[in-house]
């Protein structure tokens, strides 16, 4: 299993002691449009299969627990993960713990790290245009008592294909005209939305300014992510982050 073409590793300058990854399709067992590192449970793979990709993820990654898997609802509920019962109903988790594993799963909606200035508190957060509308974030950052965290935006759907309807724009318009910049209207009266911005305006609005990542598109970049806009029925990238 090659580390290369099986993980995504972030570009930030996060603390000593803070490690994170996220899982490519390449380098698993998984087969058909599940091919091949898919790690999630609920979306038609085989159980033992699913099984075997998380243990090679375990092992490959070194991690010091087994992760904290959400099951994931795209609200903006966030738990403690080391407390949380199994699995926890939540879009986000966070940990002041060291060894315990956060972790998130998507295939298109946008995966955020996030790490105090310290490196002793650390956290993952799913986040749709659902959830980031209804404050993912926001409670995330609450949640960790952290008010300038740093944070990477993991790879999601890009602002040329994340084609939405004029309900969503007015959605996010009604909660802040700061957001009609992430939005690109089209000729049949859809708009092109901008997850990446979305998350960007989230965060400045939140005092958080110190974001990385965000330059990637799962839907047009077939070999390495999972595209659920794309393929319909496929698997789910994992994004994982801890502290030693």
């Amino acid at each position: 299993m090659s580390g290369a073409e099986s993980f995504l590793f972030p570009d930030w300058p996060a603390p000593n002691g803070v490690q994170a990854a996220m899982t490519l399709r390449a380098g698993g067992v998984s087969v058909g449009p599940y091919r091949s590192l898919n790690p999630a449970l609920h979306v038609g793979d085989d159980f033992e299969t699913v099984m075997r990709n998380r243990k090679l993820i375990r092992e490959s990654l070194a991690l010091p627990s087994e992760p904290v898997w959400l099951e994931q609802v795209h609200g903006n509920q966030v738990v403690k993960a080391e407390a949380a019962s199994m699995p926890p109903q939540a879009d986000a988790s966070y940990t002041d713990a060291p060894g315990v594993v956060c972790v998130v799963m998507t295939a298109d909606c946008l995966p955020l790290l996030l790490c105090s200035a310290d490196g002793r508190r650390v956290a993952a957060i799913h986040a749709g245009w659902r959830g980031l509308l209804a404050g993912v974030i926001g409670n995330t950052v609450a949640a960790m008592g952290e008010s300038e965290p740093l944070v990477w935006l993991g790879p999601a759907i890009g602002p040329d294909a994340f084609e939405v309807g004029e309900e969503v724009r007015a959605a996010f318009m009604q909660k802040s005209p700061a957001f009609g910049e992430a939005f690109r209207p089209q000729a049949d009266g859809k708009w092109l939305a901008d997850i990446y911005r979305l998350a960007r305006i989230d965060l400045n609005v939140l005092g958080v300014t110190k974001i990385y990542g965000g330059r990637f598109c799962t839907v047009t970049d077939v070999e390495r992510f999972y595209s659920y806009r794309r393929d319909t029925v496929t698997g789910r990238m994992a994004t994982l982050i801890w502290r030693d």
